[in-house]
C-alpha cells in the first residue's frame, strides 16, 4: 500500500524548519542556563585562595582526587618485573666459552709455535680479553689442571646462568662470581676461572612493560575509593594557601564554584541535540500513521509543548528536590492523549533524556524521568476515562518512588530523611502530572480540533444534541449508522486500529442525511411516494453526494473533531452513485459517452487511514447485507467479499495502510458481526383472542387454563 499520506513540499518544507527551530532551541535550554550561572575565574586549582572557604552543609562524596592519588601512590610503589631466565641464553654463553676453549687448547698443543707467539695469538681472542698473567698462567698449566679449569669454569658459567641476570644486577653477579668458585682452586686458577666466567656473563631476565603494567593496575583496583567528608562550616581552604587538586574537587562538590564552560560541553550538547532530532525525525517520517505531522497547527503545538516541559525542566535543574517535583511526565501524558500512545512514548523518551542531560545527578534524574514518563504513558493507554489519568499519576509516582530507591539505597551513605524528602517529591509529581495532563487536554484538544477519547465518548453519548437531532429527523439513517458502527468498532479491534476512534466516526458519518431525510429511502414510510422517480439521474445523484457536504458543514456547526470529518468525506471516497448512473447510461442507450460520469462521483478524497477505510467497507458491507436479507454465513462471506473486490477494483484503499491480512480480519469480524444481526428467526403463527368465558380463568401471561 502506498503512503497514507502524500505531503506537499511546503508541510515537508513546514517539518524541516520545525525540526530545525526546535534543535536550536533544545541547543539552548541544554547550554544557557549553566553558562548564565557566575564563575569564579580565581578559583582554580595552583592558584592562591582569595578568602577561606568553609563548607555550607555536611558533605559525604567519593574524592576522585584523592582516590586517585591514593592510587598513584601504589602504583610507583610497584617494583618492575622481569621475565624468568632465558636457557637459551645460557647454552649460548656456554657454547662460546667452550669454543674459546678448544682455541686455547688448540694453541697450547702447538708444539711448531714459539711461546711468544702463543701468548700473541691467546692475547688477541675474540670472545675474551686475558691478561697478560692470566695469558702465561693459562700456557704453563698441565693438560690435566687445564681441563679441571674448563670444567669449573663451564660448571660455574652454567650456576650463574640459571639464575635472573638483570641490567640492573650484572655487576652484582659478576662480583660475586670468585666466592662461588670451588675452593679447592689456588688464587691464581680461581682468578682465572672468574675472568673466564665474568666474561661470558650475560643478562638473560629482560623488563616486562606489559608484567609491570598489569602488576600496577592490580595495585590500583585494590584501592578502595577515598571518602571525604565535611561538616558544616569546616574549613575546605585557608585564604593564602594554593589549593590543591582534592580542594579545588571539594569546592565544586559542595557548589561553592561552578566549573568554566568547556568547548567540550559546547560539543556534546550539540552532539546530543544533533542526534536526537535525526533519530526523532527518522523515526516519525518512517510512520504512516502519525497524524499530527501533517497538520501545522499540531506539529506546532506538539514542538511547544516539548519545548516548554524542556526548558521548564533545565532552569530547575540546580535545586536540590524541585528537579523531583517538576512534572516533567504531563508532556508524555498530553502528547499521548493528544497525538497517541506512539508519539507520547517516543517524544517523552526524547525529552527526559535531553532534560537530565549534564547534570550533577544525571544518573538518579534521567532514569526517575524515564521510567515515571514511559509508566504513565503506558499506563494512561486510550485515556477514555477520567480514572485513567489518576491511575497514569499512580503510575508515574510508583516508578519514581521505585527508581529513586534503587539508586540511593545502595549508596555508601544513605540519608533517609533526604530519601524521604525525595519519595514524598515523587508522589506530588505523579498527582502534579496526572492533573496537568487533565486540565491542559481539553482546551488543547479543542483548539487543535483533534479527538480525545474522552470527548469522543462525550459526543458518543445518546444524549449528545447532535445525535438527538439524527435520531428525531433521520431514525433510519440512525439506526443505519448504529449497524456500521458496531460493523467498524469490532472490525477496528481485530487489525489495531482505533476501535473508538472507528465507532464514534461510523456514528456520525452519515449525520449530513438530516438536512434531506425524506429523500433517502431508509427514512421512507413504506407506501409512501419515491422522491427519486420524477427527478433526473443527474439531480438525485447530486441531492445524495450533498449529505457528505451537509455532514461537514453539521460536524463543525456542533463543534465535533475535525477527525470527524475524514470519516463524513472518506465514507464513499471518489466512488460513484452506481444506481443513479445506470439510470442515466439507460437514458442514453447505454452510450458512455454521453454522461458525464464526474457528476455522479463522491468529491472524496479516498480514506487515507485504516479507521476511515474500515468504514468504508462497512458501510457497503452493511447496506447490502440489509437489501439482500443473507441467510448464512457464505452469503454473508460472499457479500463482504463483493463489497471489498468492488473498492478495491475502483482503488478506493490505495490511500489506507491496510494489508491483504487486515483485510481478511476485517471480512471474518464482519461475518461474526452480522451473523448476530441477520440470524434465523421462528415464524411464529398468528395469535387468537382469548375466549370471552367469564367463568373460565386464565392465566394473564399464556391465556392458557389456569
Amino acid at each position: 500500500m502506498p503512503n497514507r499520506f502524500r505531503f506537499t513540499t511546503g508541510v515537508r518544507n513546514l517539518q524541516i524548519f520545525v525540526l530545525t527551530a526546535v534543535s536550536i532551541v533544545t541547543f539552548a535550554a541544554l547550554t544557557l542556563p549553566s553558562s548564565l550561572q557566575p564563575a569564579e575565574p580565581l578559583l582554580q586549582t595552583g592558584v592562591v585562595a582569595p578568602r577561606d572557604l568553609n563548607a555550607p552543609r555536611d558533605a559525604e562524596y567519593v574524592s576522585q582526587s584523592r582516590t586517585e592519588e591514593a592510587r598513584q601512590t601504589v602504583e610507583k610503589a610497584v617494583q618492575p618485573i622481569y621475565t624468568d631466565p632465558d636457557p637459551a641464553i645460557a647454552r649460548e654463553q656456554i657454547n662460546r666459552l667452550n669454543s674459546t676453549f678448544q682455541l686455547i687448547t688448540l694453541t697450547r698443543a702447538d708444539t711448531t709455535a714459539s711461546e711468544d707467539v702463543k701468548q700473541a695469538q691467546l692475547a688477541n681472542l675474540t670472545n675474551i680479553s686475558l691478561k697478560p698473567d692470566a695469558v702465561k698462567l693459562v700456557l704453563s698449566l698441565s693438560d690435566s689442571r687445564w681441563d679441571v679449569v674448563q670444567q669449573e669454569s663451564l660448571r660455574l658459567l652454567e650456576q650463574v646462568m640459571r639464575s635472573p641476570v638483570r641490567t640492573d644486577n650484572l655487576d652484582a653477579v659478576q662480583a660475586s662470581i670468585p666466592s662461588l668458585v670451588n675452593l679447592t682452586f689456588s688464587d691464581n686458577e680461581a682468578g682465572l676461572v672468574s675472568g673466564f666466567v665474568g666474561a661470558f656473563v650475560v643478562t638473560n631476565s629482560r623488563f616486562s612493560a606489559d608484567l609491570t603494567a598489569a602488576a600496577q593496575k592490580s595495585a590500583r583496583d585494590a584501592v578502595q575509593p577515598v571518602v571525604q567528608t565535611y561538616k558544616a562550616g569546616e574549613r575546605i581552604v585557608s585564604a593564602g594557601d594554593v589549593i590543591t587538586p582534592a580542594q579545588m574537587e571539594a569546592l565544586q562538590e559542595l557548589k561553592l564554584i561552578q566549573p568554566s564552560q568547556p568547548i567540550e560541553t559546547y560539543l556534546g550538547s550539540a552532539a546530543l541535540t544533533v542526534l536526537a532530532a535525526v533519530s526523532t525525525g527518522l523515526y516519525f517520517m518512517r510512520r504512516r500513521r502519525i497524524h499530527f505531522l501533517s497538520n501545522p497547527r499540531s506539529l506546532l503545538v506538539a514542538s511547544l509543548l516539548f519545548l516548554i516541559f524542556l526548558a521548564g525542566a533545565r532552569l530547575v535543574t540546580t535545586r536540590t528536590v524541585i528537579p523531583y517535583l517538576y512534572p516533567l511526565p504531563a508532556a508524555g501524558l498530553l502528547l499521548a492523549t493528544l497525538f497517541g500512545m506512539e508519539s507520547g512514548v517516543i517524544l517523552s523518551l526524547m525529552l527526559c533524556l535531553l532534560a537530565a542531560y549534564g547534570l550533577p545527578n544525571t544518573l538518579q534524574l534521567m532514569p526517575f524521568y524515564l521510567m515515571a514518563s514511559l509508566c504513565g504513558v503506558l499506563t494512561l493507554g486510550p485515556a477514555r476515562r477520567f480514572w485513567g489519568f489518576f491511575r497514569a499519576g499512580l503510575a508515574v509516582a510508583g516508578a519514581g518512588m521505585a527508581m529513586l530507591l534503587a539508586y540511593l539505597i545502595p549508596a555508601a551513605s544513605t540519608n533517609w530523611f533526604g530519601i524521604l524528602q525525595l519519595v514524598g517529591a515523587a508522589l506530588v509529581n505523579g498527582l502534579a502530572s496526572a492533573s496537568v495532563a487533565l486540565l491542559l487536554q481539553y482546551p488543547l484538544a479543542q483548539f487543535l480540533g483533534l479527538p480525545t477519547p474522552l470527548q469522543l465518548r462525550e459526543i458518543s453519548h445518546p444524549d449528545f444534541p447532535l445525535l438527538q437531532l439524527f435520531l428525531l429527523n433521520a431514525p433510519g439513517t440512525y439506526q443505519h449508522s448504529l449497524q456500521v458502527a458496531n460493523l467498524a468498532e469490532q472490525a477496528a479491534e481485530k487489525i489495531g486500529a482505533d476501535p473508538l476512534l472507528t465507532r464514534v466516526g461510523a456514528l456520525f458519518h452519515d449525520i449530513g442525511k438530516v438536512k434531506d431525510p425524506s429523500f433517502f429511502i431508509e427514512n421512507q414510510a413504506p407506501g409512501n411516494l419515491n422522491t427519486h422517480v420524477d427527478i433526473t439521474p443527474e439531480l438525485a445523484a447530486q441531492r445524495i453526494i450533498q449529505h457528505v457536504l451537509d455532514g461537514v458543514a453539521l460536524a463543525h456547526k456542533y463543534r465535533l473533531p475535525n477527525r470527524i470529518d475524514d470519516f463524513i468525506l472518506e465514507h464513499h471516497g471518489t466512488m460513484v452513485t452506481r444506481y443513479q448512473y445506470n439510470q442515466a447510461l439507460e437514458k442514453a442507450g447505454g452510450d458512455a459517452n454521453k454522461v458525464d460520469a464526474e457528476r455522479f462521483r463522491y468529491p472524496g478524497p479516498r480514506p487515507r487511514s485504516r479507521e476511515t477505510a474500515i468504514l468504508m467497507i462497512a458501510d457497503g458491507t452493511e447496506a447490502r447485507a440489509r437489501a439482500e436479507g443473507a441467510e448464512s454465513d457464505e452469503d454473508l462471506h460472499a457479500i463482504v467479499r463483493s463489497v471489498i473486490e468492488r473498492i478495491q477494483k475502483e482503488n478506493q484503499l490505495d490511500n489506507a495502510p491496510l494489508t491483504m491480512r487486515d483485510l481478511s480480519l476485517i471480512a471474518d469480524s464482519f461475518v461474526a458481526t452480522l451473523r448476530g444481526t441477520y440470524h434465523p428467526r421462528i415464524q411464529y403463527p398468528a395469535a387468537e383472542p382469548p375466549a370471552t368465558n367469564v367463568n373460565v380463568q386464565t392465566t394473564p401471561l399464556t391465556g392458557k387454563k389456569a
